[in-house]
């Protein structure tokens, strides 16, 4: 058999993690309450069909992706025609025929999308939801008007069926709830405006479903926290269970050299050693979606934190070891070494950015490690 890739860098996906933060918020929000899984952005990076398929194994029961393209994508890998997959952002009318007979659900935010879409054939329904805005000013109807001639269009046509109908919170990760009650209550002033009462409501996301789980309709939508990530750090003292975080990032030293005080490291020039230091060389880089800002951070090599010295290149990065470790050495950039433990939000935090941007930056050059019962059950290379 072929090795699965070559290079020392890879990242390992624990499905277990992902099944465990499924069924957490499963029993959380309780058994008449779907959970869509959001698999998105190749499932936020973790890798869309390995996931997909752990979160229906866990309970879910509908997908959501936020273009026709990753739907499309989840059905040649393997999902069937009898899981539904809800396509969060805009699709062009012309392509609602190739929705509907792949069972795609496509969101409608608009009459003119309706109108547009009446003019194809379809071999079969199309489901339709209609979103709502309610204050996230995305896409979405704010009108009873528009409601209403949306429902009336679609009922020039027998093949369209309102599955569903929601809205999107804005702050719903924050302390302070005015606006959020302000959308959930624009919410409910909507949902009486539409004539009929689709059979899925859902205005929850991850957030939401945390904090409100008799609020959520009847479905919510699990997009970080299915992860193990929280929506946000105002979150976690709030949580009601403990999430399991899925995304680890691993290499391996390629050198290692002694430098003698006052050289220098990297682009630039921009590190110099204050004494005889052990450098070590890292085979991931900026093109892998470990970012120049990066430099100045830490890692774990033998258990203990070390830092990044220098900038880091396109493929590569130099760390200060502390003392000499030979090549081949493990180095851990996200995940637990030895009992020490970089999170995904410490990185997140020294980006000065979210955690939800960390492993969407990790690239396809990164091989995936899919692992249940911590055993390797599928290695993903998008290179080779």
């Amino acid at each position: 058999m072929e090795k699965a890739f070559y290079r020392d860098t890879w990242a390992e996906i624990d499905l277990d993690a992902i099944f465990y933060n499924v069924q957490s918020m499963k029993q959380h929000v309780g058994s008449h309450v779907e959970v869509i899984a959001v698999v998105k952005a190749n499932a936020y990076g973790h890798g869309d069909i390995q996931v997909a398929k752990t979160a229906l194994e866990a309970g879910a029961t509908r997908l959501a992706v936020a273009f026709l393209d990753e739907a499309l994508a989840l059905r040649k890998k393997g999902i069937p025609l009898d899981v539904p997959i809800l396509v969060l952002g805009a699709t062009n009318p012309q392509y609602a025929p190739l929705a509907a007979k792949e069972n795609i659900s496509l969101t409608v935010y608009q009459s003119q999308w309706v109108e547009e879409a009446l003019a194809y054939a379809y071999e079969r329904p199309l489901m339709i939801h209609i979103k709502c805005d309610t204050g996230m000013g995305r896409l979405g109807v704010k009108t009873k008007e528009e409601i209403e001639r949306i429902v009336a269009l679609m009922s020039q046509q027998t093949d369209f069926v309102l599955e569903g109908v929601y809205t999107h919170f804005a702050t719903a990760d924050e302390r302070k709830t005015d606006y959020f009650e302000f959308q959930y209550d624009a919410f409910m002033r909507m949902l009486k405006w539409l004539p009929v009462t689709p059979p899925v409501i859902h205005c929850a996301n991850s957030a939401a479903g945390l904090r409100y789980p008799n609020r959520v309709f009847n479905a919510v939508r699990l997009g970080i926290s299915m992860y193990g990530l929280s929506p946000s750090q105002e979150m976690k003292p709030l949580l009601p269970y403990p999430l399991k975080e899925a995304f680890s990032l691993h290499s391996r030293l390629t050198h290692v050299k002694k430098v003698k005080r006052g050289e220098k490291i990297s682009y630039g020039a921009t590190y110099e050693a204050e004494t005889d230091e052990w450098i070590g060389t890292v085979p991931i880089g900026y093109a892998d979606g470990w970012l120049r800002r990066m430099q100045h951070f830490s890692v774990l090599v033998d258990g203990k934190r070390v830092p990044i010295v220098g900038r880091v290149c396109m493929d590569q990065m130099m760390i200060r070891l502390p003392y000499e470790l030979p090549v081949g050495t493990k180095v851990t950039l996200i995940g637990e070494q030895q009992g020490a433990r970089i999170s995904i939000d410490d990185v997140a935090s020294h980006l000065n950015t979210i955690n939800y941007e960390i492993p969407c930056t990790i690239s396809y050059r990164v091989p995936r490690i899919f692992l249940k019962n911590k055993s390797i059950i599928e290695v993903r290379n998008a290179v080779l």
